[in-house]
């Protein structure tokens, strides 16, 4: 495993190089980062800059949170997360671990989603502390933004918390291509553990079958589905969606001993896709599942369905005019309306008060993908994007 004693550790190091080191930590969610945030809090000191972390409950993980320039109102914060999704099973033609050029792009776990914007925050934070900053700039490293982006809402509530000036701005750096992203959908992830009744299935109406009911809440989410699409026309706020109304998927299911048995246990997760403004769907899966569970009890009082909260991301709901977005648009140039469908943690930020957009490099295409790269124009893209930011705070 890398350790930092093993990657180049330069104060002064350009966005490609810090991205190189980042790259060779393989900070997959189900592992600790903390490698890598030893690392970032030695670069982060090599440039006379403090850093704090946030440890996870389990002690494995930590967020991290930093600040350059004067404690005065109107900062922006850079957020970005640290960890990256596995490569087990994929086919990839380099090393995922080693950053790798080839044809104009920069290739490795984690390029485009997103340490390359990681890279791009940290050689701006360097570069900020030696410039006369007339308002703060500040970092925001998160852990475990791939399996379900709730950790960041103890970060957020860190950063809120300590003695730093409260930030106006946040800019997400997710891979948005550099446009101005102003909005998301928001993500619910609901468990759903069906507890049944064995008999043999030639008995099938005295037993309870775990698969077969969970097969009815399926069907119930086929049908919000359906119910959904129907409803026209869309909220102003759903509309610049594709698809412009809330998603309901069950990806993977489990379940059952064997074929002439009823299902003891079922298992599965259903994932919403939520509109912004459009709210409550914990509440109707949990209507939905109590009604079914009544009718399995009717007949075995000791089944039941099971619900746990696996996720919850909030929207991100397009602010008019906000300071983030006037922000991004004076640096980018970019003027166009951009939502997307996948979730990001710029959510926990804006429930909590911030402005918040999405803005970074790459191509949301590439993001988890073998072969996952980073096109070089878009790092340096985001350079300039960088040193525009610089000398905005230094006005």
């Amino acid at each position: 495993m890398t350790t930092p004693d093993s990657a180049a550790l330069n104060p002064e190091a350009g966005p490609r190089e810090i991205l190189q080191s980042l790259i060779a930590f393989p900070t997959v969610s189900r592992d600790t980062n903390l490698p890598l945030v030893e690392w970032v809090e030695a670069f982060l000191a090599s440039n006379g800059i403090d850093s704090t972390r946030v440890m996870s409950p389990c002690g494995t993980k930590a967020h991290l949170y930093a600040q350059v320039g004067p404690d005065a109102p109107g900062g922006v914060v850079l957020s970005g997360h640290t960890d990256v999704v596995p490569v087990d099973g994929q086919a990839w033609d380099t090393d995922p671990w080693t950053l790798t050029e080839k044809d104009g792009r920069l290739y490795g776990r984690g390029t485009c989603d997103m340490k390359g914007f990681d890279a791009l925050a940290l050689w701006a934070m360097a570069r900020a502390s030696r410039l006369p900053l007339t308002r703060p700039l500040q970092l925001a490293f998160s852990y475990d933004e791939e399996v379900g982006c709730m950790a960041v809402a103890d970060l957020v509530e860190a950063m809120i918390g300590s003695d730093l000036p409260r930030a106006e701005t946040v800019i997400v750096g997710e891979p948005s291509m550099m446009k101005v992203v102003t909005g998301h959908k928001g993500g619910l992830g609901v468990h759903v553990h069906i507890r049944g009744y064995e008999v043999h299935s030639s008995m099938q109406p005295y037993g309870v079958s775990a698969i077969m009911e969970g097969a009815r809440l399926i069907q119930w989410c086929n049908e919000m589905n359906a119910a959904n699409a129907a409803d026209a026309p869309p909220s102003a706020l759903a509309a610049p969606f594709d698809p412009p109304f809330t998603t309901l998927h069950v990806g993977v299911i489990s379940g059952g001993t064997a074929h002439n048995i009823t299902a003891k246990d079922c298992d599965f997760l259903i994932s919403v896709r939520q509109v912004p403004g459009d709210t409550g769907w914990g509440e109707k899966i949990e209507a939905a599942a109590r009604e079914i569970e009544a009718g399995m009890q009717a007949i075995r009082p000791e089944t039941g369905i099971a619900l746990d909260m696996g996720f919850g991301v909030p929207p991100l709901t397009p602010e008019q005019g906000g300071p983030a977005e006037l922000l991004t648009r004076r640096l980018t140039g970019d003027n166009g309306e951009h939502v997307v469908s996948y979730g990001t943690e710029g959510g926990q930020f804006q429930s909590r008060g911030y402005s918040v957009v999405v803005c970074g490099p790459g191509d949301i295409a590439q993001a988890h993908q073998p072969n996952e790269f980073l096109d070089i124009a878009q790092l340096e893209a985001g350079q300039v994007f960088m040193e525009k930011l610089l000398d905005e705070l230094c006005q």
